[in-house]
């Protein structure tokens, strides 16, 4: 019998299913997050991780980033393909600059660093799901320059160009584009975008925004600038 079961659902209940190889973690998780009123699947390796995904369909997913078989990374990759945009939260005990972007090119939404705190992992969650579940308010439609969002189909275009953004990459920007032309600081971003306080771990912002150039300034003229010791801002540049 495998670690990952079917279970009966309270469809008023958020769906959690937790990928964890290290059994001691795995059932921390489990029982803390089961007590904080999740419904909660476990997987203990890649495999069946998507096997529950596939069964359970989770509302969010906490997956190790260094499973075997099939890591955590692997797993986002083909749920993606798939066509499961669930949101991802990753496990793990690996901090670095690179990690991060390889799982934030994927579509992961957060990162918890071990070792950690149960009521970190729980408030991490608690953010994400708001984030994913929240409404667009306000002008369906926000522009710079030829940079494009349509708040209502949530695309993005930029120079006529479809771009395919996270649903954190997508309300990152969308923060941007509702204030062009302002220095927005890492705390003013960490707390409209994340409404989480990360403590410390604002360099987080730093990584998102990586990437988030990357994807929208591959066109003249760049938009996307950082203002160093005072913030970013999304704005045409002075000529």
């Amino acid at each position: 019998m495998t670690s990952w079961q079917e279970r009966k659902t309270d469809p008023e209940r958020t769906r959690l299913l937790i990928a964890e190889d290290e059994p001691s973690i795995r059932e921390l998780l489990a029982v803390g997050l089961r007590y904080a009123g999740f419904d909660v699947t476990t997987a203990a390796d890649g495999r069946e991780a998507l096997q529950g995904a596939d069964r359970a369909r989770p509302d969010l997913l906490i997956l190790d980033v260094a499973m075997p078989d099939i890591d955590g990374f692997e797993v986002t990759r083909r749920l993606r393909n798939t066509g499961n945009q669930a949101p991802v939260v990753f496990l793990t005990a690996r901090d670095a600059t690179d990690d991060k972007v390889a799982g934030l090119t994927l579509g992961a939404d957060d990162y918890i660093t071990k070792p950690f705190s149960l009521e970190e992992v729980v408030a991490r969650i608690h953010a994400v799901l708001r984030r994913a579940r929240c409404q667009p308010t306000g002008t369906a439609c926000l522009e710079i320059a030829d940079l494009k969002m349509d708040e209502d189909s949530h695309a993005v275009w930029r120079a006529g160009q479809e771009i395919h953004l996270t649903p954190l990459e997508f309300q990152l920007l969308r923060f941007l584009l509702a204030n062009s032309g302002r220095v927005m600081s890492k705390p003013q971003i960490l707390d409209n975008v994340w409404n989480y306080a990360f403590n410390g771990e604002a360099g987080i912002v730093e990584t998102y925004i990586s990437t988030l150039r990357r994807k929208i300034d591959f066109a003249e003229p760049k938009l996307l600038h950082t203002l160093r010791g005072v913030g970013y801002v999304l704005r045409v540049p002075r000529t």
